[in-house]
């Protein structure tokens, strides 16, 4: 996602799933494919670390949408546990968690 308004509606109309270390917003899309966004604000660290996180998101989601079993508007927004956290283990077990859930 790219706009503000695709941002906005997904949080406002959307489901919510929250961890320790993120939260996901998710809504039915009516485009032929799923789209992510991701808000990584100064609360999680200087801009090595929100990159860092990012761009491991970014892996993270890219690797759990095709198991959606429909077309999704997915919204995550990093939380400041998720620079201290390990990774590679627990956001990956976090984000499996919540769209799991969503999809239900």
């Amino acid at each position: 996602m790219r706009h503000a308004d695709d941002f906005r509606d997904t949080l406002r109309h959307g489901v919510r799933c929250g961890r320790t270390s993120l939260v996901v917003h998710a809504r039915r899309s009516p485009l032929a494919n799923s789209r992510a966004g991701f808000i990584v604000s100064k609360a999680v660290g200087n801009a090595v670390n929100r990159n860092r996180v990012k761009r491991r998101l970014r892996h993270l989601v890219a690797a759990a949408l095709p198991s959606v079993p429909f077309t999704v508007d997915v919204v995550v927004r990093a939380l400041p546990p998720a620079t201290t956290e390990d990774l590679a283990s627990d956001l990956s077990s976090a984000l499996g968690t919540c769209l799991d859930r969503l999809a239900a």
